[in-house]
């Protein structure tokens, strides 16, 4: 059978909470109107039957979400582009204004799919739900639903939790407040220990401060001409992927060993954080494994390492934390494949980390970036090997609670379509490292191979 449709709805605010809001998108959110939706996966043990599933958990899930909507409006919204006007995109509410909530069975095994063992990525789409269309509302408008959800039972085993976003809508913050806000009405029934909480209360101010061009720049640029009354959001999910999900988890004591290891060998590099230590790590075995499944099509080939870094507490002024929306900035760090695949490659891949993440969002870094932002664009959109992130180690994926434990697992669904990795904290501890990736078969065998031995290498060397 698969998965099969229990019910579908729309969930809106309660009446007469919010009302007509128009939410301008800024430079940081108009930047990822291009890329893919993001999917999130969450898996929890759920030892119940399917009608227990239907008589308490579904109303309790559309009752919580309608309250937290009244206070996370945008997320029951739609993106609007305006392709004949020189009118900036916005997130706009109104009145019946919804969120897509898909209702699910499945009748896969759940104890194989939340492993961390090698799985067939294909098993994972089903389970995260596909943004709605969009459509003309006249013909120089386009609106696009930014949001959805799938909530899928698996009888007596566990229920899974599927979120897709529109990246223009948010970044992991404003994503994980609105998860926290959700999660903490569906405990206690009402949203007052939510608004008690400070941390979690949305701030929809546009305090980010810099030049208004930098809308029309952006908008200039050659790739963003898609978005004229044609504009489709990429649906990564009708194409089938020939590629294993793999998840490494990363203790805090194998952290520190490789940590000294990596000072060993460069001293003079100072502090190193357990991000770039991880990202280093698995960046190197990646790019090893694709050498011996592939062979060396170079020793010169270029690649290089890509994620965002958080930029609320490091612009001047300061951004709230819970400010809504992106508020990213990217670190790039290029090489050649040969650096990173030689005996010294783990370090000089943590190394190109390390620099990547500090130098790229220094307060010089992020102006340059505000005026200059095409060559930005051009770092982003450049078309060379890479491995990027998703995720954060800062923001605890496993304190999403609806009320029936915390999460067995979580995935990020959205990199099996392209070479990033998945990196948030552990499920057992905060302070390790659980890092998903998404390779070939054969690629996967080998990495898997590759960063065991590393590993236990680096952790059984008498250099410590």
């Amino acid at each position: 059978m698969g998965t099969s449709i229990i019910e579908k709805c729309h969930i809106s605010p309660p009446p007469n909470t919010v009302g007509q809001k128009s939410l301008p998108l800024t430079f940081f959110d108009i930047v990822w109107l291009l890329p893919p939706p993001v999917h999130q996966l969450f898996f929890y043990n759920f030892p119940h039957p399917k009608s227990h599933f239907i008589d308490t958990i579904i109303p309790k899930l559309k009752h919580s979400l309608s309250i937290t909507l009244q206070h996370f409006f945008p997320f029951a919204s739609n993106l609007l582009l305006f392709p004949s006007r020189p009118t900036k995109p916005e997130i706009r509410h109104v009145d019946g204004d919804s969120v897509a909530l898909t209702f699910a069975e499945c009748d896969l095994d759940f104890n194989h799919l939340k492993g961390n063992h090698p799985r067939d990525c294909n098993m994972f789409h089903p389970l995260v739900p596909r943004l709605e269309n969009a459509f003309k509302e006249t013909n120089d408008i386009v609106k696009i639903p930014v949001f959805s959800i799938q909530v899928t039972i698996f009888p007596n085993s566990g229920i899974t939790i599927g979120l897709t976003n529109h990246h223009a809508l948010c970044d992991a913050r404003t994503r994980y407040c609105f998860l926290m806000a959700w999660t903490s009405v569906a405990r206690h029934g009402t949203n007052e220990f939510f608004l008690s909480n400070s941390k979690w209360v949305p701030v929809y101010d546009r305090v980010i401060q810099y030049p208004d061009s930098l809308h029309d720049v952006v908008l200039s640029y050659p790739l963003f001409r898609t978005l004229d009354e044609n504009y489709k959001v990429p649906d990564q999910l009708v194409q089938k992927v020939d590629r294993v999900r793999f998840t490494l988890v990363l203790t805090r004591s194998q952290i520190n060993m490789l940590k000294k290891c990596v000072l060993v060998q460069l001293p003079s590099l100072g502090y190193v954080s357990s991000f770039a230590v991880g990202c280093g790590f698995v960046w190197s075995c990646i790019a090893k494994s694709r050498v011996r499944v592939e062979g060396n099509k170079g020793e010169y080939e270029v690649e290089r390492f890509f994620c965002v870094a958080d930029l609320r507490g490091r612009l001047n002024p300061p951004v709230p934390e819970t400010y809504f929306g992106n508020c990213l900035g990217p670190c790039v760090g290029p090489t050649k494949t040969k650096a990173i695949t030689g005996s010294e490659g783990f370090a000089t891949a943590v190394e190109i980390v390390a620099k990547a993440t500090r130098e790229w969002v220094d307060s010089n870094s992020i102006q340059g970036m505000l005026n200059d932002p095409t060559t930005m664009l051009e770092t982003v959109f450049m078309q060379v090997p890479s491995v990027g992130v998703a995720g954060t180690p800062k923001l605890n994926v496993y304190d999403v609670d609806f009320g029936w434990g915390k999460p067995e697992k979580y995935e990020t669904v959205s990199i099996d379509y392209n070479d990033s990795i998945s990196v948030n904290a552990s499920k057992e501890s905060s302070e390790d490292l659980e890092i998903g990736l998404c390779l070939s078969a054969k690629q996967m065998g080998a990495f898997i191979s590759i960063s065991k031995a590393e590993l236990e290498s680096i952790l059984q060397s008498r250099a410590f």
